[in-house]
């Protein structure tokens, strides 16, 4: 405890934060002018900031693999949100488009080489960025995970993206288990750009019990960016967006109504969307540099539950007479803020910064009835919220000394402090009316999303202090060595250390081999420990009501809950890195090992026993479930990353990349029960084990080729996606996405100044994951199996209009 707080209170005392790569991610005091699209590095000659602290290292010249994902390449495809993007051209991401899942519908979570998405660090220029509120607590990839939403932070506010794919929470900090994301904001003193995309689906939907064709479901997003110089290097860059998406409907037909028709909502969500970014900087002395950035974004979705038929909906048959369909409204209004001083004090260069970042989610459901209120029940409920935030303050130091052929030290504290809080809803969206007699009415709750309750209402907080040492050796101008060490003291269970090393000897200038072998550790988010609700869960395709309770809750403790303790792994990597000319190819196989694994319990129903009947009849639900500890899990993979560029005079400019992942976990410890019921429920069955093992790809491999010449480009892209299991309790409720392949092309007109035009097409040939079976579908709801690691929508095509200046 006394470390925590002395390094807390440090930290904050000095204003500064974490991650010394901020200061190399800008070194020097001169703003570029500009950044633009077309502006392009030859490959592997990108200078990373992620995963080494030494100044000027190039993507090919690291111990550890990153991937650099330009703007450009960002840009170049249908979609406008950047975590889709991102998973398009990074086979080791994936990013699905669940449904019917309440809150992650409209906040959807990324995952690296197919690990859970909070064992995956995100940065912004290098600082550490705060996750959403939202726990992802339903039956989609990432089930159990609070993760940073990459959808706050739009493609026209970026610059690169650099992809560290290693385990670094010895040099980053907790969460870093699969690896990090780097989003690194553009900065400019002059120049900007703006443009206007739309596009709309035009598809042939196949389902069990039909078929239909859709055109429209269309998505408009408007964005611009400007940069500002001032005094001898000052910039302030400006970039926004706007977005506004309509609902997709990928439903099949529902068997209970005659004539047959689709009374469900199965899709993207509706979606608008306003975000401002503002990234800035300026010298204020020879030596210091003052730089910070803000970024806002409100995000309003509007997704579907489960339709409820007249003939369930009696209770309120005169509000509807035929039934109706209840609407999840979120609003999620998203800060991310950072201000710096860096800068070299004599030979050493100092980077000192604090961080805040809050995001608060509220859900109102509407078109919607509680059942305990009969025919006076209100329509629209505001169900309440949650809000979590972070503050987080640090200092890095590093300096470069002439040992060996180089040595760079660097070193640093870090203090963070992080909240989260559980608002409660009005009486009609948790409860009963006012003096009504439970045993007279109906069911309480809004129905399709109830809202919490004075009971679930929370307020936490925790604080942890960190520090570092980094340091990284070229011993030889063939061997480079590097060694991290960091220990972090948390308030709410203790301390833990973890080290790396990592070592990459080049026999000769085209040939190289790398390593590393580290420690990782990831704690529990406060939403995991904290997080209370009661919800409909959909479970082999029906909707249960589910109570979600913190692991030291009574009814928690009951059926086997504990506190919570935080994940450790053990990672080792070996890779190679070959290059010749225009072409470079890199191979790196993973062994990442994670024990104590923290997993969100089975769904443990009432129909289990009487006993557990007996446990949740004062709660009013039908099932509960807590978070565990106790799950072991081996993933075992390699990347493969080919690239070659080809420039002919006459025909233009060629890139091409082919991009793999293969990639296999395998569950081999699970967590079993304490508690004293006979018999103990299962904490930990088969669905959340093949969803660990078989929720995402097996396989991924990109072949990307871009073409430029003079003016016009084109990009042409093939995926292929290994087959994908979304489980239900037993082997016939599986259902499988299949084995595909998607294939984009975009054409355009793009100078680097003046109007810019582009037309293209995302999934060409309409390709969908395998249809939803008609014998697990008894609602018609679920058209695909919403496990689809490039979703289930079918045909997507746009224009892009812009102008740069």
């Amino acid at each position: 405890m006394v470390i925590r707080y002395a390094l807390y209170g440090l930290a904050v005392s000095t204003l500064a934060i974490a991650q010394a790569d901020t200061a190399a991610a800008q070194t020097g005091n001169a703003a570029p002018a500009s950044t633009t699209p077309q502006d392009a590095t030859d490959a592997g000659e990108e200078i990373v900031v992620t995963g080494t602290r030494t100044a000027g290292r190039s993507r090919l010249d690291t111990a550890s693999p990153v991937d650099v994902l330009s703007n450009a390449a960002l840009s170049r495809q249908g979609t406008t949100e950047l975590g889709a993007s991102l998973a398009t051209i990074a086979p080791s991401i994936d990013f699905p488009r669940p449904s019917a899942v309440d809150g992650t519908d409209a906040i959807r979570p990324a995952t690296l080489r197919g690990l859970s998405p909070d064992q995956t660090l995100v940065l912004i220029n290098g600082v550490r960025a705060h996750t959403s509120a939202l726990l992802n607590i339903n039956g989609s990839v990432g089930r159990g995970a609070a993760a940073v939403d990459l959808n706050t932070v739009p493609t026209v506010a970026l610059d690169t993206i650099e992809v560290l794919r290693d385990g670094a929470s010895a040099q980053y900090g907790s969460d870093a288990i699969a690896g990090v994301i780097n989003l690194r904001l553009r900065q400019a003193r002059s120049g900007g750009a703006a443009s206007v995309t739309y596009g709309f689906y035009d598809t042939n939907v196949d389902t069990a019990r039909g078929d239909r064709h859709v055109s429209g479901e269309h998505t408009l997003t408007a964005s611009a960016w400007q940069g500002f110089g001032f005094g001898s290097d000052g910039y302030v860059t400006i970039s926004g967006e706007y977005l506004d998406r309509r609902p997709t409907n990928r439903a099949d037909y529902d068997p209970r109504v005659t004539p047959t028709q689709i009374t469900g909502r199965f899709g993207d969500p509706k979606t608008r969307q306003y975000t401002g970014w503002i990234n800035a900087g300026s010298s204020i002395t020879d030596d210091l540099q003052l730089y910070g950035w803000l970024g806002y974004q409100e995000r309003n979705s509007e997704s579907a539950a489960f339709p409820r038929l007249a003939s369930a909906a009696g209770a309120v048959s005169g509000i509807y007479p035929n039934g109706f369909l209840p609407l999840i409204h979120t609003t999620s209004r998203d800060l991310n803020s950072a201000i710096g001083i860096r800068g070299n004090l004599g030979d050493w260069n100092v980077d000192a910064n604090i961080s805040y970042g809050r995001n608060r989610i509220a859900f109102e459901t509407r078109n919607s009835a509680n059942y305990a209120y009969g025919n006076n029940s209100p329509t629209e409920f505001k169900d309440g919220a949650m809000v979590y935030d972070q503050l987080v303050a640090g200092v890095d130091v590093s300096r470069k000394f002439d040992l060996f052929q180089s040595l760079n030290v660097a070193f640093g504290i870090e203090g963070r402090r992080e909240g989260f809080k559980i608002t409660p809803g009005e009486l009609a969206s948790y409860g009963y009316p006012e003096g009504a007699d439970p045993s007279k009415v109906g069911a309480p709750g809004a129905q399709g999303f109830g809202g919490f309750s004075p009971l679930n209402a929370i307020e936490k907080h925790r604080e942890n202090g960190s520090a570092y040492v980094d340091l990284e050796a070229q011993v030889t101008n063939k061997l480079l060595v590097g060694l991290a060490g960091r220990v972090e003291d948390y308030s709410d269970f203790g301390w833990t250390g973890n080290g790396k090393l990592s070592v990459r000897y080049d026999f000769t200038p085209w040939f190289a081999l790398r390593g590393t072998a580290s420690t990782g550790f990831r704690a529990p988010a406060l939403q995991q420990q904290y997080f209370t609700s009661v919800a409909s869960v959909v479970v082999n395709g029906t909707p249960i009501l589910t109570g979600t309770y913190p692991s030291t809750a009574p009814v928690a403790t009951a059926l086997g809950g504990r506190a919570l303790d935080p994940e450790k792994s053990t990672n080792l990597s070996f890779g190679t890195v070959i290059r010749a000319g225009g072409f470079d190819l890199t191979v790196d196989a993973y062994r990442i090992h994670i024990r104590n694994q923290l997993g969100l319990s089975e769904n443990i129903q009432a129909s289990f026993s009487p006993q557990v009947a007996a446990l949740l009849a004062p709660y009013n639900v039908s099932a509960a479930r807590f978070f565990i500890n106790g799950i072991a899990s081996t993933t075992k993979g390699i990347d493969v990353v080919a690239h070659y560029r080809l420039r002919a005079a006459a025909a233009g400019t060629f890139d091409f990349t082919v991009a793999g992942n293969v990639n296999d976990t395998d569950v081999t410890k699970v967590p079993t029960s304490i508690s004293a019921l006979n018999p103990q429920p299962t904490l930990f069955a088969r669905s959340r084990i093949i969803t660990l093992e078989d929720g995402t790809p097996g396989t991924k491999v990109t072949g990307t080729i871009d073409w430029s010449l003079d003016n016009f480009g084109a990009t042409g892209r093939v995926t292929y996606y290994g087959n994908v299991n979304q489980p239900g309790t037993t082997a016939a409720a599986d259902v499988f996405t299949g084995r595909r392949a998607i294939a984009d092309l975009e054409l355009r007109y793009q100078p680097k100044k003046g109007v810019q035009l582009a037309i293209g097409g995302s999934n060409l040939f309409d390709t969908y994951p395998r249809k939803y079976p008609a014998a697990l579908n008894s609602t018609g709801v679920l058209g695909f199996p919403f496990y689809s690691p490039f979703g289930f929508n079918g045909r997507y095509l746009y224009a892009r209009a812009g102008i740069s200046w």
